[in-house]
């Protein structure tokens, strides 16, 4: 799979670099990035580095890329996005945010230009886009429904975290879905524009 940056006027999305090892460990220090993921906990620099020296990489040759966010072109790492893919017209979508810049749109822009990217037949020409995330993830929900995801119920023991199972939300999107929020969600009332972004997992 050739490797593809992404960007619009809010997000620039790169695939990992070596230099950005230690931005990827320290914005994954958050405890509510660790309460939510499957990432390891304490998340050491030696995690990060194999992040990026061989997850990263074999993702990519395996149409399952992950992009660093970024503010503008030289600025911070701030997150992360990424796709596994499923099956040839199939993937799930996992991102994660740094606490300091949640609650501008940061993750919804990314997640939308990640779809579209997936979507396109010139880009990866899928089908349908999976989220999944532990149940009372709601600040991941919030960026979901803001972008079409349709909830899909929920997955009793779906998720494994560090041993131990843990029950899931699903949700989908399919390529000519609407893009906007739909009912259904649980809660989806509490879930607003405000909400901060986090991971729903990544692998």
């Amino acid at each position: 799979m050739f490797v593809v940056a992404l960007d619009s006027e809010m997000v620039r999305l790169n695939p990992p670099v070596l230099t950005d090892i230690d931005e990827i460990c320290t914005g994954c220090q958050d405890r509510s990035i660790a309460e939510w993921t499957t990432l390891p906990a304490p998340y050491m620099r030696s995690d990060a580095e194999r992040f990026v020296r061989h997850t990263a990489p074999s993702g990519w040759s395996d149409r399952s890329p992950t992009w660093t966010v970024r503010e503008t072109d030289d600025g911070p790492v701030v997150g992360m996005i990424g796709l596994i893919a499923r099956d040839a017209t199939a993937g799930e979508i996992g991102y994660l945010l740094s606490p300091a810049v949640r609650s501008r749109g940061l993750m919804t822009a990314a997640v939308n230009l990640v779809c579209d990217f997936a979507f396109r037949s010139d880009g990866m020409g899928m089908e349908r886009i999976e989220w999944c995330a532990f149940v009372g993830n709601r600040a991941s929900a919030a960026v979901a429904r803001r972008v079409g995801f349709r909830f899909e119920g929920v997955q009793r023991a779906g998720l494994v975290q560090r041993g131990v199972r843990r029950d899931a939300w699903m949700a989908g999107l399919l390529a000519d879905d609407p893009r906007r929020p739909v009912a259904g969600w649980p809660g989806y009332e509490l879930i607003n524009v405000g909400s901060p972004e986090v991971l729903p997992r990544t692998r």
